[in-house]
């Protein structure tokens, strides 16, 4: 359905989702807030009456209480809140630094890195890391949980995560609950599957650990992989 035959209020949404964020113009950053406009006004032309009211400047419209903002109809203390919560975590956000990503230079801060989450577990489960190419941290999830043998992997799943995290480089993990370090078949097997599906998507596996409590295994250090 073309955006144009939806409800006002609902069409910046959909802008946002076709377009992405950048698309959209203030007001209708400020109606997908307040979510409603009034029965004269749809949600982006009481955005912009209030955008208009502050000279256009998301500052100003900071300085507003929430008894200003409900003098506009259409706005209740529920939409009033909520705008000026918006307008807060913006604030934070902007007195913060960006947090600088960890930068892995050995199998060792891998290992550091995926202890506290893998070490002490009695299940089995199998985590990715993704990485830039400057092998700094872009993020990282656990893929699966399974028996205390084994943990499938969905080797589409990972590389979906992948791409939606623009890694370059990719580090699987998985814990042996038993404490015995010893890579399975099973365990070369999907290293070398996801290895190969790297390749065609020109995200390089850069090492597969297998973590216990206090040790870990890595396959690039024991040329694995």
């Amino acid at each position: 359905m073309s955006i144009k035959f939806l409800a006002e209020d609902d069409r910046p949404r959909e802008k946002f989702l076709l377009k992405g964020k950048n698309s959209l113009s203030d007001a209708e950053l400020l109606a997908i807030i307040m979510g409603s406009g009034n029965r004269e006004d749809s949600a982006v032309e009481l955005g912009r009456k209030i955008l208009d009211s502050v000279g256009n400047n998301w500052h100003n419209l900071s300085l507003l209480q929430i008894s200003d903002l409900i003098k506009f109809k259409g706005v209740g203390e529920a939409k009033a809140i909520s705008i000026a919560t918006a307008l807060e975590i913006g604030r934070r956000r902007a007195s913060q630094e960006v947090p600088e990503k960890i930068q892995i230079n050995s199998s060792s801060d891998l290992f550091k890195v995926l202890q506290p989450f893998l070490g002490d577990l009695q299940t089995e489960e199998f985590w990715v890391v993704f990485m830039n190419q400057s092998n700094r941290i872009l993020g990282k999830s656990k893929l699966s949980s399974g028996g205390i043998n084994q943990s499938v992997v969905d080797v589409r799943i990972l590389f979906k995560a992948a791409l939606e995290n623009f890694a370059t480089g990719i580090v699987i993990a998985h814990n042996h609950p038993s404490g015995n370090l010893k890579p399975s078949q099973e365990d070369l097997k999907i290293t070398k599957q996801i290895s190969e599906g790297g390749k065609i998507l020109n995200i390089q596996l850069l090492d597969h650990l297998i973590i216990t409590q206090n040790a870990y295994l890595s396959f690039a250090d024991e040329n694995l992989l």
